[in-house]
């Protein structure tokens, strides 16, 4: 290709090729059929509108002809592309180039995912597989053009390389890509070290207590339900950033569920038995340890979603064992999952029951997998280029090596998860859902709820949490903090980190963005506030138990953190 002329008709060429053949390669991404238990409807054909697919083309000629007429010299604009922005992309003419021809296709076909004609669910599953395409073809990921990686085989004549397969070879061993400098942790040793016992125990989950770190503690305990897609120690890496040390610290008796890592023994374990072995048994436990009228409990995640079910459990039975409920980064009401929706669809959901519904494991490796490729770049590309092409170690990083040891999941659990709350939003509908033999209305779920949301949160969107204070009956204190996910919630006062957004009126208008015209945004961290909050519900205080648990039912089985958290999947 010498000229213009040429460019000009090789970019035709190729709007000739999205215009026809692209928008089949379109369809081919949206969810496959699942003809078993009934034929389900066929998804229309995916069309680009007319009038932006032209205006594509006439932008892609345009930015192609420029981008012709600079060869191998790009202007600037890849170094905002954190995946070309080191010294060698823009020393090595070839892999600039290479880098500014992906960033333009990429543009094209992004847009090209927005002109589709449609329902915004589809384009965003279009827009979803687009972008792990995009993600997996970069450049970047490919030895012969990524420039930062053939500078570091040069300087270290060879080496690098040597190292990058040792890495690939031990991370296909190990069955993943490390994030993190695994060796470097060991639970007990150096992550979930907070001082306490393992004081009852069944198949599902093994109960912590903590030592208290205070003179006194308050009369009614706390108890943590973490999710159990995940371990525990989320609440408790490290002494100065562990949620489960500063409850402790805060004068609070504090016991902690430890989920069992399920294997083919489990298999068929449902929702029912979570809620009912679980969640309620971990809540009545607690209260007879302690000789507690009420306890105040906490809710992680799914772990919140399981807190949420036994408490509504617990109020059609009249019982009020929970003086208090915290909500973080909690589903209660589904409608707006953010982008898992792209997943759930009844096709999904069924070949899910079909899979497993009866009995099987949902694998944790398969879980994580998932939720790494909700972020491929961040969490999986960027590993593979600086662990294989570039043969560097990653750094130790606490919660990378938790996000790393994954659990399995019984499949009926699972399955009935899917449906009855990602796919048909059950949870909120009164009378809908049946849950250890109750009939459940969340309507009637009247304690004080303290409720936490992310501002970034991809997985629990902001509005999602915030929805949860239309649901629950009972006084409310909404907080939004900073981040996402995880780093939002683990976020300790000692850091000075971040911000958080408080509204002291009590007013929750059905929408977030009018709670948050009325919110003021405060700096650091919030659990200070949830702190000062639950000491409202705490009670008196009372002399600090002097041993873990209560002779002579609930005895001392081992020092935490447990044998149930260190289980692999």
């Amino acid at each position: 290709m010498t000229n213009q002329a040429d460019w000009a008709e090789s970019a035709r060429q190729f709007q000739q090729m999205i215009g026809e053949g692209w928008t089949k390669m379109l369809q081919t991404m949206q969810p496959s059929q699942v003809q078993a238990a009934g034929a389900l409807p066929t998804p229309a054909p995916v069309r680009l509108a007319p009038d932006k697919l032209a205006t594509l083309q006439q932008q892609y000629l345009k930015d192609a002809q420029t981008l012709w007429s600079q060869g191998l010299q790009p202007g600037a604009g890849i170094a905002s592309d954190k995946r070309f922005a080191g010294e060698g992309w823009a020393q090595n003419p070839l892999s600039a180039f290479s880098a500014a021809v992906y960033q333009l296709q990429a543009r094209t076909l992004m847009g090209l995912a927005d002109a589709v004609e449609g329902d915004e669910k589809t384009r965003a599953r279009i827009r979803f597989g687009l972008e792990q395409w995009l993600a997996a073809t970069a450049p970047s990921n490919f030895l012969a053009f990524n420039a930062d990686a053939q500078k570091a085989a040069i300087e270290t004549k060879g080496e690098s390389i040597a190292k990058g397969i040792a890495n690939l070879l031990r991370d296909m061993q190990q069955g993943h890509i490390s994030m993190t400098d695994e060796s470097r942790f060991e639970v007990g040793h150096n992550v979930a070290t907070t001082e306490g016992a393992v004081v009852f125990e069944n198949e599902l989950f093994q109960l912590l207590e903590y030592k208290p770190l205070t003179a006194k503690v308050y009369e009614r305990p706390l108890l943590m339900v973490p999710p159990c897609i995940n371990k525990y120690y989320i609440l408790d890496l490290q002494p100065d950033n562990s949620l489960i040390r500063y409850a402790v610290a805060q004068g609070h008796r504090t016991f902690v569920v430890s989920w069992v890592n399920p294997d083919v023994s489990l298999s068929q374990k449902t929702w029912d038995d979570y809620i009912e072995d679980a969640v309620l048994t971990a809540i009545d436990t607690v209260q007879k340890i302690s000789g507690a009228d009420q306890i105040n409990a906490l809710g992680f995640c799914v772990g919140g979603t399981m807190l949420a079910n036994a408490l509504a459990v617990l109020a059609a039975r009249g019982k009020e064992p929970v003086a208090s409920a915290t909500f973080l980064t909690t589903l209660i009401d589904f409608a707006n999952t953010g982008i898992l929706d792209v997943f759930i669809d009844e096709p999904f959901v069924r070949m899910r029951e079909l899979q497993m519904g009866q009995g099987g494991l949902m694998k944790g490796q398969d879980l994580a997998s998932t939720f790494s490729f909700l972020r491929p770049n961040d969490l999986v590309w960027n590993y593979v280029v600086g662990n294989y092409l570039k043969g560097e170690t990653p750094p130790p990083f606490d919660l990378l090596y938790w996000n790393s040891d994954s659990t399995n999941l019984p499949g009926p659990y699972y399955a009935w998860y899917l449906r009855n709350f990602y796919l048909e939003n059950n949870l909120v509908k009164p009378g809908q859902l049946t849950v250890c033999g109750e009939s459940l209305d969340m309507g009637q779920v009247a304690v004080p709820a303290y409720i936490y949301g992310s501002r970034e949160d991809h997985i629990v969107p902001i509005e999602a949490a915030y929805a949860s204070t239309q649901v629950l009956n009972g006084d409310k204190r909404f907080v939004m903090g900073a981040s996402g996910h995880i780093a939002g919630v683990i976020n300790p006062p000692v850091k000075k980190k971040r911000s958080h957004w408080l509204r002291e009126d009590g007013e929750f208008p059905a929408d977030l963005q009018d709670w948050l015209d009325g919110a003021t945004e405060l700096p650091g961290s919030w659990w200070d506030d949830w702190s000062d909050w639950l000491k409202g519900h705490a009670g008196a205080q009372v002399v600090a138990p002097k041993s873990y648990g209560k002779s002579p039912k609930f005895k001392v089985i081992e020092p935490a953190p447990g044998r149930y958290v260190k289980q692999k999947a």
